[in-house]
């Protein structure tokens, strides 16, 4: 029978039945889905009780439902540095991201239809994109470490008809931060507002100011899954192209006890990544020199320094990486692929790909809250034998 521990471990300890006889179960992949925090935990279940109610109701119920909604965003406008107004909580990250593109796309028609992205853009965004500006969606090259060419990037939006300019503040595949600064300046002097996906940094590293619109995912901070944010600063013109209806830019409204637990889980991560993000850069910096010095033909990926402190990725030459993820967690670590956005169409990375590095053979760490370590040590020393392992499968050992 498995067992759970305090859902504020970041390592689990559990026994899985997939998992060799006596594996302490060590996950190191928290992309997107975080352990859902304690603090996050105990505010969803008393919204439960008190804001179960209809927002939109006059009764007493429903005033209290609204409150504790509009508290929600209050929050988490303070921590992104917005108006409570400006605001908006989605029923998903990627739902925000499509809203965000859709929106302005059609409220700055008469400008024209362009939208300007980077080539490391999660994939729901560059679909977003294409769906939104199929003729006209002109994507940025990205350097080997996979950061955006300022240069292109502000040739591309100073083109006539461009509608909306988007660059990630991070990439969540890679870690390495994006120059949004740069990128914001060029757009606002082209007169283009700007969309930054936080969706990988918000909860983890300092996000800048300098942004137009931005979006961000509650389950990447220890928040509950359901949730996303976006934030419109004022005078960028939106239109919606879907039915109207009382909630204009999320039809239907979220969950207003995940919308509350999404809040608190970002004001808890943000008091602790002040005290911790030096101790995840130590453990990733720990990562990056012992995985090339302890494994044969290994590649580590990213910016080494300009990145975000919970996120390494490396590829291993001869390694099928789907293959390696399965014999690590054979072996009680819980690890991600630099692939796993595109695995089920078979299709290699377009992160890396555009990155021009090795596509296959990847591994990607996320640390949680609470890795330690010991967690990181058990790992590096399991991985050269797992790795050695899946190459023996393949026959490529002695290559």
């Amino acid at each position: 029978m498995s067992t759970y521990p305090d859902p504020s471990d970041g390592a689990r300890d559990v026994t899985d039945p997939t998992s060799r006889a006596g594996t302490r179960r060590v996950v190191l992949d928290a992309g997107g889905h975080a352990p859902l925090l304690p603090e996050a935990r105990q505010a969803f279940l008393e919204a439960l009780d008190q804001g179960w109610a209809d927002p939109r109701r006059l009764f007493s119920e429903g005033r209290r439902a609204r409150m504790l909604l509009d508290g929600a965003r209050e929050a988490v406008a303070a921590v992104v540095g917005a108006r409570t107004e400006q605001v908006d909580l989605a029923p998903s990250h990627v739902a925000a991201l499509h809203g965000a593109v859709r929106s302005v796309a059609r409220g700055r028609r008469r400008v024209g239809p362009g939208v300007v992205t980077s080539a490391v853009e999660r994939a729901a965004l560059l679909q977003a994109a294409t769906f939104t500006a199929p003729d006209d969606h002109v994507v940025v090259p990205v350097d080997g470490s996979g950061r955006v060419d300022v240069d292109a990037f502000s040739s591309a939006v100073a083109a006539p008809g461009v509608a909306l300019a988007v660059l990630q503040h991070a990439n969540g595949e890679v870690g390495t931060l994006q120059p949004v600064d740069e990128v914001h300046a060029a757009a606002r002097s082209a007169g283009v507002p700007l969309l930054v996906d936080a969706g990988a940094s918000l909860g983890h590293t300092p996000v800048p100011p300098t942004w137009d619109l931005l979006a961000a995912d509650a389950a990447d901070w220890g928040g509950p899954a359901g949730i996303g944010v976006l934030a419109t600063r004022a005078g960028v013109r939106r239109t919606p192209d879907w039915p109207e209806d009382d909630d204009r830019w999320f039809p239907g409204g979220v969950s207003i006890p995940a919308a509350l637990a999404a809040a608190v889980a970002l004001q808890v991560a943000e008091a602790r990544r002040v005290r911790e993000a030096d101790a995840l850069r130590d453990l990733v910096d720990r990562v990056r020199t012992r995985v090339v010095a302890d494994v044969p033909d290994v590649e580590v990926v990213g910016d080494a320094t300009d990145r975000l402190p919970h996120v390494v990725t490396f590829s291993c030459l001869y390694v099928d990486g789907e293959a390696l993820v399965t014999e690590l967690d054979a072996r009680g670590f819980g690890v991600g692929s630099g692939s796993a956005c595109t695995s089920s169409a078979l299709e290699p990375s377009h992160v890396l790909a555009a990155m021009g590095v090795l596509t296959h053979g990847n591994v990607r760490l996320v640390l949680p809250t609470g890795t330690t370590e010991a967690d990181l040590d058990a790992f590096l020393a399991t991985l050269p034998s797992a790795v050695a392992q899946v190459r023996s499968a393949l026959g490529v050992e002695r290559l």
